[in-house]
């Protein structure tokens, strides 16, 4: 382990170099300085996400956001884009279960032009009809081409399973028979609800004073008062799982049968977290896919891909392990998945595998944060989780200190191959 005391702490993203404050409004301002490249980028939140949702309105949370650039009470649609077009910069924005995120970049002399860009569509959006009955067209299509990816209606049936009764078991982008009924005056309605100032992250990194830069949101959001913060839903528990849970969606004539099969994992507040996320790399994420993938796939061929992931959030995110295989495979493969999961769960990993682990976790975080866009995502994603602004520099220490013993502690917390959710979708399966 004596190559990470080559990683200078310092070159990291800390309190000496990212700024943080909370103007008057309640809006949060993160910078940190990038002299060595002429852009800027903006990235941030704002608490209005798909959990505020009716559930007869399931996908509202992603059409409005997917709406805020096509009219303002100032500009059309096509304003809007060669706006953007004409400094050769870009704007987006995505909806999740808490929250509805944007990204952007410019020239570092463009940022307040960006700015303007992004207060006036999130706070000035009109909703023109006509935009969005085009855009619930194409979500219409993006659903329907859904419904017929094995791998798509596989991880639902897998969500279905495991958050059954609970918010996360409804997708982001809805169902059809939901977003077929919504109408201009849905986003309309959910943007006054919910859009507001109060506890909204703008975070800028790049080529610009950070004071500046700082000064340049506060001058452009000043006027945009809150009504009060953004409320942060509780969240239902979440019944461990008894017994295996199985489901399978049948899609005739499909080549490749996939499988999502895990549990609820941690949240990102959860202090085993970390740890979980180091034994999910030694399960399936390492090298060819860590320990799935070397053995599913490469040594008894039985998947096109297999691979696990942890995903942590505000609530208790999948872990799972997904695989694609040929339909007349699936029951061998999810006994061999199950199979490592138990020695994932029962075995601790050696002292040599752990250290490579570890080795690729802290190595890979330079190369994470080598961008601005890369500093930015991970500035947001510390303030998001409370991770604090020195999370990155403990960061390699952190991962330096698990032993085996935590690895194996955390998988026999959470992953229970006897006690689990299975689903897929494809032309065959036999559900339990």
């Amino acid at each position: 382990m004596d190559e990470f005391k080559q990683l200078d702490l310092r070159s990291l993203p800390g309190p000496e170099t990212i700024r943080r404050q909370v103007l008057p409004n309640g809006i949060v301002f993160l910078g940190r300085e990038n002299f060595s490249s002429p852009s800027v980028v903006i990235s941030g939140y704002l608490w209005a996400g798909a959990l505020q949702e009716k559930p007869d309105r399931a996908g509202l949370a992603a059409m409005t956001a997917a709406s805020l650039m096509r009219g303002t009470q100032e500009r059309t649609f096509e304003q809007i884009y060669e706006s953007i077009e004409s400094i050769g910069a870009r704007l987006s924005f995505s909806a999740g279960k808490h929250s509805t995120s944007f990204s952007g970049k410019a020239l570092a002399e463009d940022l307040g032009m960006l700015l303007d860009l992004l207060l006036e569509v999130v706070r000035q959006p009109t909703f023109p009809k006509k935009q969005v009955d085009r855009l619930r067209a194409e979500m219409l299509t993006s659903l329907a081409i859904r419904d017929q990816e094995t791998g798509a209606r596989a991880d639902l049936a897998f969500n279905g399973l495991i958050y059954r009764g609970h918010p996360y078991s409804v997708p982001t982008d809805g169902y059809k028979e939901t977003v077929t009924n919504l109408t201009a005056a849905d986003p309309r309605a959910f943007h006054r609800a919910h859009y507001r100032p109060g506890g909204m992250v703008i975070c800028v990194v790049g080529g610009v004073k950070v004071k500046e830069a700082e000064a340049s949101v506060a001058q452009r959001f000043a006027d945009w008062k809150s009504n009060g913060r953004a409320v942060q839903l509780e969240l239902p528990g979440i019944d461990k799982l008894k017994g295996l849970h199985r489901d399978h969606v049948t899609l005739e004539g499909k080549s490749q049968t996939d499988v999502v099969m895990g549990v609820p994992g941690p949240p990102r507040s959860d202090p085993d977290f970390l740890a979980a996320a180091l034994a999910n790399n030694i399960l399936g994420r390492f090298g060819m896919y860590g320990r799935i993938g070397d053995v599913v796939r490469e040594e008894a061929g039985l998947a096109y891909y297999a691979y696990s992931s942890l995903v942590g959030g505000h609530g208790p995110g999948p872990w799972q392990i997904v695989a694609g295989v040929d339909p007349k495979n699936l029951d061998r493969a999810i006994e061999l998945i199950r199979k490592e999961m138990r020695k994932m769960s029962t075995r601790s990993p050696s002292q040599t595998e752990l250290e490579d682990n570890q080795a690729n976790f802290i190595g890979r975080l330079p190369l994470q944060l080598e961008s601005n866009e890369g500093v930015a995502g991970a500035i947001v994603n510390a303030e998001r989780h409370a991770l604090g602004l020195d999370y990155y520099q403990r960061y390699p220490g952190l991962v330096r200190s698990f032993t085996s013993k935590d690895i194996l502690r955390v998988a026999k917390r959470f992953l229970d191959p006897d006690n689990m959710a299975i689903a897929s979708a494809g032309s065959n399966g036999r559900p339990a």
